[in-house]
This record gives C-alpha cells, sequence and structure tokens, in this order.
C-alpha cells in the first residue's frame, strides 16, 4: 500500500515557501529525476511518446540575425 502525506498551511503563500525549501533540500539528481518523470507522463498522457525508455530533452535552435 503506498502511503501519502498531506498538509495543510494558512495561506498560499506559506505553501509555495514549502514547496521551495522541499525541492531545494533534494539532490541535482533527484530533481531532474521529477522533471523526467513529468515529462514521460506528459508525453504518455497526449499520446507523443512512441518507445518506453527514457528519451532525451529535445534541442532547440533559433538564428537570430543581427541588424
Amino acid at each position: 500500500m503506498k502511503k501519502y502525506w498531506v498538509k495543510k498551511f494558512p495561506s498560499f503563500k506559506e505553501a509555495e515557501k514549502a514547496d521551495q525549501k522541499y525541492y531545494s533540500s533534494l539532490s541535482s539528481k533527484e530533481r531532474l529525476d521529477i522533471i523526467q518523470f513529468l515529462r514521460e507522463s506528459y508525453f504518455k498522457l497526449k499520446g507523443l511518446f512512441k518507445n518506453d525508455g527514457r528519451g532525451r530533452l529535445r534541442r532547440s535552435i533559433k538564428i537570430i540575425q543581427q541588424t
């Protein structure tokens, strides 16, 4: 059985501070794992993710012409 923790806050501002404190306490690898999980969930939800393995981050290039 999975356990879920819920904490109530008196205001959105205090909840935001608690979120920032929590995510700053995580290691960089843990934060990247969370981002990757969210990416995969989004792609599966939208039907854009074709394979089951972890995909790479998309790269984009924008060419800017200087005047």
